[in-house]
């Protein structure tokens, strides 16, 4: 994310953006870049207003063109109402809208945004991920996230990383495509999980009232398994077993 949004330099490689290479002109890139990093600061005095005012100048907006673009990104976050409370007081997801505001200042083509629902409630998980949603109408969304039900709601293509290398590219529909019929879940007793999760790829467990459910990944289920409809989860765990299973030096 940081190589991307011209934080940091690549020490090899390209990376390119509109037919521009950040590292021969980065300047260009920055402006059609918008970017939410993980740990997002902001000034807790400061109210929503007076905190994007501030970024709106550093930004080179002009005052007119400033206001008019925070009245809209206040609408389009659903922070109208809050506008004028300091930024102490607000929640993480609230925090996290404004942090979507800022990198929205600039009307940028790209948005990158770095694992933005880490520690939200659930009600701000959704309404943050149908921002997401909405704003990939009209620009592209690059989104890093480890929780796999937020690629799940917004996203249309998915990259998967795995110790700096790319696993794989692709979309989610293709991605359940590979698990389809190799889902499975079936009823075991408690002593009898440990030997189960050894022998087949577990992605959950469930204990209820006659045993313990498990769902697995496998092509050769017992002959007691169930098939079940794979999630987009369970295709993830395969893809990563997969590839640890390859002999190193193996291209992916």
């Amino acid at each position: 994310m940081r190589l991307i949004t011209t934080y940091l330099t690549p020490t090899e490689g390209t990376i390119t953006f509109d037919e521009t290479d950040i590292v021969d002109d980065p300047n260009t890139v920055r402006k059609n870049v918008g970017y939410l990093p993980q740990d997002f600061g902001v000034y807790p005095d400061l109210t929503a207003t007076e905190f994007l005012e501030y970024l709106a100048a550093i930004r080179g907006l002009k005052r007119k063109e400033a206001r008019d673009r925070i009245e809209d990104l206040l609408e389009l976050t659903n922070l109208r109402d809050a506008r004028n409370r300091r930024l102490g007081g607000f929640s993480g997801g609230m925090r996290q809208r404004v942090g979507i505001a800022q990198a929205l200042l600039t009307d940028p083509d790209l948005l990158v945004v770095d694992e933005p629902t880490v520690g939200l409630d659930p009600a701000e998980r959704v309404r943050f991920r149908n921002i997401l949603s909405s704003l990939g109408e009209d620009r592209v969304v690059i989104l890093s996230t480890h929780i796999v039900s937020d690629v799940e709601a917004t996203a249309n293509e998915v990259a998967i990383l795995s110790e700096g290398r790319l696993r794989a590219h692709t979309t989610p529909e293709k991605l359940l495509e590979d698990v389809t019929d190799r889902v499975w879940e079936l009823v075991i007793s408690q002593d009898e999980l440990h030997s189960l999760k050894s022998e087949y790829l577990t992605s959950t467990t469930t204990r209820r009232t006659d045993g313990v459910h498990a769902r697995i990944v496998t092509d050769s289920p017992s002959r007691d398994a169930t098939p079940v409809s794979p999630t987009l989860e369970e295709a993830y765990l395969d893809l990563l077993e997969g590839t640890e299973e390859d002999e190193p030096g193996d291209a992916l």
